[in-house]
């Protein structure tokens, strides 16, 4: 009864079959473990926070490049403050308003920026204060420099001199005429009244949309193994039965009787 499984048309279903299975069976394994790599990075993201809150501020140079271990943690670099900008269209306290960004001219012949606090209302130079003059030693929470477009950095062109849209050095080296750091700080205690910028989580270690898309694929996949190994025996009861019907004469209305040599081509 079963001896059609090995003819030419079901070796092909068979070979799909097994090859099929498995790698549906890899794509959910991989992509839980995405998921499950998102959740670790949470936890130690938060766990990361913690421990900023309450560590000594390091030298900056210890703690680049910026990276998921090193982002939020406190730093502390000396220099002289030079060009201001401003970054508008940046939210706080469920305000609209723009960051003050100074560049910090360090030792090292390199500016960091500095986000020295946040104001409300549209980014305006007059109302933004002035940088402190001299030599200054700022500490705050290292940054990795922002990609326009995510994570609610906006993707704005044509903005008036000396705004910003994203601190980045790929952004700011085409305003300053000097080296900048490919990272950025914000001040735990803002300048001149205005707010202090919490800092950011490091990019990939919040469960956001990314992390519940992965666990929504992951059932997808195992879902599609299920539906391989279904259809698998659904043809194959299938053609059992259609060979049954075969042998008992009981053919569809219309399909004219089938003799010996039809019999034996069936239950071949």
């Amino acid at each position: 009864m079963y001896r059609f499984l090995l003819t030419p048309r079901w070796w092909g279903i068979n070979v799909f079959v097994l090859l099929a299975i498995p790698f549906c069976v890899f794509m959910g394994s991989w992509q839980l473990s995405r998921f499950e790599a998102r959740v670790q990075d949470h936890r130690t993201a938060g766990e990361l926070a913690e421990k900023a809150e309450t560590e000594a501020p390091r030298p900056l140079a210890e703690l680049l490049p910026v990276d998921k271990a090193t982002s939020g943690r406190q730093a502390t670099a000396s220099g002289r403050y030079g060009k201001q900008l401003l970054v508008p269209g940046r939210e706080l306290d469920a305000r609209q308003g723009y960051y003050v960004l100074t560049l910090l001219h360090t030792d090292e012949g390199k500016a960091l920026p500095v986000v020295r606090g946040w104001l409300p209302g549209d980014a305006d130079r007059a109302e933004a204060p002035a940088a402190p003059t001299g030599e200054v030693t700022v500490t705050g929470a290292l940054q990795a420099s922002e990609v326009p477009g995510e994570n609610g950095v906006p993707a704005r062109g044509g903005l008036p001199s000396g705004q910003t849209a994203a601190i980045s050095a790929a952004t700011l080296v085409n305003l300053v005429p000097y080296d900048v750091y490919d990272a950025w700080i914000t001040l735990d205690k803002a300048d001149s009244g205005m707010k202090p910028v919490p800092a950011a989580a490091a990019s990939d270690t919040g469960l956001d949309l990314k992390a519940f898309q992965n666990l929504g694929y992951t059932g997808e996949w195992f879902v599609f193994a299920g539906f391989v190994v279904f259809m698998w025996f659904r043809l194959l009861r299938r053609e059992v039965e259609s060979l049954r019907d075969a042998e008992l004469g009981l053919l569809p209305d219309g399909e004219p009787s089938a003799g010996p040599a039809a019999q034996e081509k069936a239950n071949a």
